[in-house]
């Protein structure tokens, strides 16, 4: 209704690109632009999304407004965007067709930076099934990302994981 950007990515958009995993939260990133956060919960609580937390503080620190759809009691986390490598993030995304509805979603190569920038282990399995899964990936915008991460974030550990998951996807999609 506000006219916003926005797309899904975390376990939802794996599970889109071939991840065999089970969740029931759905990640949402919306670029604000100058709409304050207390129109956007405004115009969400109007489709049916109540806060599960009404710290203001908590949502301006994490950039994050953690809701529920009460219709099917879905936990949805709504992350703010921000300038910088999110507008990226935004580029590459592409409409999915979900059950007849075409939903904007994270593209497989900037889900996998993500999931390799969280780090966890799930988030590391979900990136070997992704990889494993695509027959078509850019995997030269995937380390292109992965090396400005790590220069902004002063890391060195990303690319090393990432080549990890690539050579474990492989060994995957070869034996299929």
């Amino acid at each position: 209704a506000l006219g916003l950007r926005w797309y899904v990515f975390g376990a939802q958009a794996a599970i889109l690109y071939g991840a065999a995993r089970f969740t029931e939260d759905i990640d949402v990133t919306v670029e604000p632009g100058t709409v304050a956060t207390s129109v956007l919960v405004r115009a969400l609580r109007s489709e049916g999304f109540t806060p599960r937390i009404q710290d203001a503080d908590f949502i301006a620190q994490t950039r994050v407004v953690p809701l529920i759809h009460e219709a099917t009691q879905t936990p949805v986390d709504v992350v703010l965007a921000g300038p910088g490598i999110g507008e990226l993030f935004f580029e590459g995304t592409r409409q999915v067709d979900v059950d007849g509805t075409l939903v904007p979603v994270t593209s497989p190569e900037d889900l996998v930076v993500m999931k390799v920038l969280a780090g966890r282990p799930k988030d590391l399995e979900d990136v070997v099934a992704v990889l494993a899964a695509q027959e078509q990936f850019d995997e030269q915008r995937a380390r292109a990302l992965i090396e400005l991460l790590e220069r902004a974030l002063d890391q060195s550990d990303l690319m090393p994981s990432f080549d990890r998951c690539w050579r474990r996807a492989v060994r995957i999609h070869d034996r299929h």
